[in-house]
C-alpha cells in the first residue's frame, strides 16, 4: 500500500517482517581504487564496489556530497584513474530507520494483554510509507509496547486513512493477530462509519461494486467493471440526517478494501464532503460553505463504532466513540445552510 493515503484495506496473514532486518547505520567506508576501474566514471565504479546499493542510492549519496576522492567532492561523472582513495558515507535514510520505536502518543480506549483499541485523530498516519516513514501508529505501537516488535506489523490488521479518524484494533502478540485476519476475511468484525455526504440520499441501501486501481491514475482508486479487476467490494449505507445540500449517513463495511467508502459513495453520486480526491466533478460546494470546508481540511469520515470477537476469551467486545470536534463543526456548517 501506498503512498500513506491507500489505506484501508484489511491485511492478509501472510507474514512481513515488521523491522528492517540489516538497517543500514550511518558509516563511512574507506577503498582503494582498483587499478581494473581505471578510466571508469565514479557512477560506474561505485556500482561495481558496492552492488548491494542501487545506483539511484549511490548517485543520490554522490550528488549530496556523501562520496570523496582524495578528500575531495567528486561528481558522478569524474573518470577515475586508479588507486584513489575513494570514501563513501553510508547513511540511513528515513526508510531504513522506519520500523522503530517512537514515542507517538495514542489515544487507547481498551488494552488488555493481547489487544488495544486506539481511537486514532485526523492526520496521524496508520503505517509507515512513502511520505511518512516516521510518526505513525505502528511506531507508536513498539514504542509503548515492545513486544510487539515481534508481531507482523506491529499488530496492525486493518487501517484508516490519514485523515480520517475513529476506532481501530490492534493485536499484542501473533496469535491474536491471527484471531483477528480471521475475522476480517470472515467478515465477522463490525465497523460503522459516519460519514457525511454531498446531496441528499432519500433511502438506506447497499453499493456492491469491486474495487481495484484506477485505470489512468494509479494512486486512486476505482470502482471497475468486474472482480477480475478489483476486489468484490461491499458497503451498507443508513440515512442518518438530511441537510439542505448534504446527508449524515452511517456506513457499515462488509469488506474492506482501500478507500473502499470514498470509493462506493462517489461512485453513487454522493461523495464525501472534503475528499479532494473522489469529490471533485461530482456535486459542487453548496453555496457559503467554501471557508467551512476548507478549514475542515479533510474528508468527512469518522469510524465510529467497532466490534469484534477477543482473541483469547472470546467474548464479544463493543466499542463507539464519539466524533472528533472538527467533524461536529463541519456538520453544524451545513446544518446552518
Amino acid at each position: 500500500m501506498q503512498t500513506n493515503d491507500l489505506e484501508d484495506e484489511d491485511y492478509s496473514p501472510a507474514p512481513e517482517l515488521s523491522q528492517v532486518a540489516g538497517t543500514i547505520v550511518n558509516t563511512i567506508q574507506t577503498l582503494k581504487t582498483p587499478l581494473q576501474l581505471a578510466g571508469f566514471r565514479l557512477d560506474q565504479a561505485l556500482a561495481n564496489l558496492f552492488p548491494t546499493y542501487s545506483r539511484s542510492r549511490l548517485s543520490a549519496l554522490v550528488k549530496a556530497g556523501d562520496v570523496t576522492i582524495d578528500g575531495a567532492t567528486a561528481q558522478p561523472k569524474t573518470k577515475l584513474i586508479g588507486g584513489e582513495t575513494i570514501e563513501i558515507h553510508l547513511k540511513a535514510r528515513e526508510e531504513d530507520t522506519a520500523f522503530l520505536p517512537e514515542p507517538v502518543e495514542l489515544a487507547v480506549i481498551h488494552e488488555d494483554a493481547d489487544v488495544v483499541v486506539i481511537n486514532k485523530p485526523p492526520g496521524l498516519v496508520v503505517h509507515p510509507a512513502v511520505g511518512n516513514w516516521s510518526g505513525t501508529i505502528l511506531n507508536g505501537m513498539l514504542y509503548r509496547y515492545p513486544e510487539t516488535a515481534h508481531v507482523p506489523r506491529a499488530g496492525i490488521v486493518h487501517r484508516l486513512d490519514k485523515d480520517t479518524s475513529g476506532l481501530m484494533v490492534i493485536a499484542r502478540n501473533e496469535a491474536a493477530q491471527l484471531s483477528l485476519v480471521r475475522q476480517l476475511q470472515a467478515r465477522t468484525v463490525s465497523r460503522r462509519y459516519l460519514a457525511l455526504v454531498r446531496g441528499q440520499l432519500e433511502d438506506d441501501g447497499t453499493i456492491d461494486k469491486p474495487i481495484g486501481r484506477h485505470p489512468r491514475d494509479r494512486i486512486k482508486m476505482a470502482v471497475v467493471n468486474s472482480a477480475e479487476y478489483g476486489k468484490s467490494a461491499i458497503t451498507h449505507y443508513e440515512v442518518l440526517e438530511n441537510f439542505q445540500y448534504h446527508t449524515l449517513t452511517e456506513c457499515r463495511l462488509e469488506t474492506g478494501r482501500t478507500h473502499q467508502i470514498r470509493v462506493h459513495m462517489a461512485a453513487i453520486g454522493y461523495p464525501l464532503e472534503g475528499d479532494a480526491v473522489y469529490g471533485k466533478g461530482i456535486r459542487g460546494l453548496a453555496p457559503g460553505l467554501h471557508a467551512a470546508v476548507t478549514a475542515f481540511g479533510r474528508q468527512a469520515l469518522h469510524a465510529r463504532a467497532l466490534a469484534f470477537e477477543h482473541p483469547i476469551s472470546h467474548q464479544t467486545l463493543q466499542f463507539e466513540i464519539d466524533m472528533p470536534e472538527d467533524m461536529e463543526t463541519i456538520i453544524e456548517a451545513v446544518a446552518s445552510v
